[in-house]
């Protein structure tokens, strides 16, 4: 199975920018980075998976540390192509398939550092039950977590969904089952938009290095 992890480069200023104030913009970029370097760990972490990032932006502009710097030099990268998120989530599927032919995706963020291995195994697991083409995380939000998809070409019947919307969730369950697409549905998270989001997720997740930045803003 391919880990398809979606992601900006962790720049100040272009990233988490809704969590300023209180946070500075290099405090937001350095919670992103930490979001991150934990998502990676948790892909990485699942036995058969082969990760691929898919990145908007230039990583050498990140400035959030060398570990950072270290872990994107070691994964698989693509970049984000596309004028609208839609169109970026269906290329990333194209590109990562393309670089690791037949086999399924699961695209992840880096919105849900909590994710961790015995997650993304349940994922694979209803992924590949009898009758599954596709399975979808929904988002506390109304927005969504994660896509799973046996075809990654599938990846398309979402091009035109709108996001940042309350029902956007609902409206990408409604385009892929329009696909025709047999669907199974993943536990519900909470991501990152707002500093709220972050101290829940944080206290979720107290281990990680997402909950260590977060708590220096505290």
């Amino acid at each position: 199975m391919i880990l398809l992890v979606l992601a900006k480069a962790p720049v100040p200023g272009r990233v988490k920018t809704r969590l300023c104030p209180p946070a500075t913009p290099e405090q937001a970029a350095a919670i992103a980075a930490a979001a991150l370097l934990d998502t990676l760990d948790a892909v990485g972490a699942l036995p058969g998976g082969r990760t691929v990032l898919a990145l908007a932006g230039d990583p050498a502009n990140v400035r959030c540390g060398s570990e950072l710097t270290s872990a994107l030099r070691k994964v698989r990268t693509v970049r984000q192509r596309g004028s609208c998120l839609g169109e970026r989530i269906a290329a990333a599927h194209l590109d990562a398939s393309a670089m690791l032919p037949g086999l399924p995706t699961l695209q992840v963020g880096m919105d849900t550092p909590q994710i961790d291995r015995g997650l993304l195994e349940t994922c694979r697991r209803r992924l590949h039950a009898p009758g599954v083409e596709a399975v979808l995380g929904p988002a506390d939000d109304g927005g969504w977590w994660a896509l799973g998809l046996r075809d990654p070409k599938a990846a398309s019947a979402i091009v035109g969904v709108e996001t940042s919307r309350p029902d956007t969730g609902a409206r990408t369950e409604q385009a892929l089952r329009r696909r025709g697409l047999r669907l199974a549905l993943l536990p519900a998270l909470s991501d990152v938009d707002t500093v709220e989001d972050a101290v829940r997720v944080a206290a979720a997740a107290p281990m990680t290095r997402f909950a260590a930045e977060v708590g220096k803003l505290l």
